[in-house]
């Protein structure tokens, strides 16, 4: 089975990863600029989120694998991937496990190390959702914001929401599967895995996900990286500051 990719554009194939409980489509607004650097942007729904496959298994060994075969598929190679979070981890993994395959690499708000499971009021208030009862997007906000308060992060997951069919909501990511595997989100990168060619980490100022520890592990396994960091940004720091996150992007590959 073969992930599904939102593309357009012309140029250097330049790949994008989501983070977890998002889509693709999150990355719609910035790749849309990126592709008018000839770039052909790929917006990837890993497994089990989006519009891709559901399935019963869950770890970055797997998301690395259907990676290479979305790759393999659509004839990419000497790629830009980026990644966000989740979709970082799994950038890393597959730019360690196939470089191959990768020209540059770019980290968002993620390091190589193991975090714990934080993801609880979120995959509670998701599983709440009753949609016997729920028949809006209204409704459904309503129910979530017993469970999440920030409504930024509500909206971001609520557009998982769908009409399955006239008159009846869904969400499209895979919840029990997620919910059983969640802690497979937080696995560190293996302690041998290395990549040697351009690698830039991008961390927001009010985030807490890449710290001074951070620096010397990410080094480590990427000998060629450098780490900045975007003003007035936390962890969705693409989109709490798109300007500076895409003039980073940008200049770093065009180096």
């Amino acid at each position: 089975m073969i992930l599904h990719g939102n593309t357009f554009g012309s140029g250097k194939p330049f790949i994008i990863l989501h983070g977890f409980l998002g889509m693709g489509d999150n990355w719609k607004t910035l790749s849309r600029q990126f592709s008018e650097l000839d770039y052909e942007m790929h917006l990837v729904d890993q497994r089990n989120h989006g519009r891709s496959f559901h399935s019963e298994e869950f770890d970055y060994e797997l998301m690395v694998e259907d990676l290479k075969a979305y790759c393999d598929a659509h004839h990419l190679k000497d790629i830009i991937l980026l990644g966000h979070s989740m979709g970082g981890k799994t950038a890393m993994s597959f730019a360690t496990k196939y470089p191959e395959y990768v020209n540059r690499l770019i980290v968002a708000d993620i390091s190589p190390r193991y975090y714990p499971i934080h993801h609880d009021a979120i995959l509670e208030g998701l599983t709440s959702l009753d949609f016997s009862i729920i028949k809006t997007r209204g409704e459904a906000d309503k129910a979530l914001a017993n469970y999440v308060t920030e409504i930024g992060t509500r909206m971001f997951l609520l557009k998982n929401l769908y009409w399955v069919e006239k008159g009846k909501l869904g969400l499209r990511i895979n919840l029990p599967v997620l919910k059983e595997n969640v802690s497979e989100v937080g696995e560190a990168l293996p302690i041998h895995a290395t990549f040697s060619k351009p690698t830039i980490f991008l961390r927001g100022d009010k985030s807490e996900y890449i710290g001074e520890l951070d620096e010397v592990l990410i080094h480590r396994h990427f000998t060629d990286a450098k780490i900045e960091t975007i003003s007035n940004a936390g962890h969705w720091l693409h989109a709490e500051n798109p300007k500076a996150f895409y003039d980073a992007v940008v200049q770093f590959i065009k180096m």
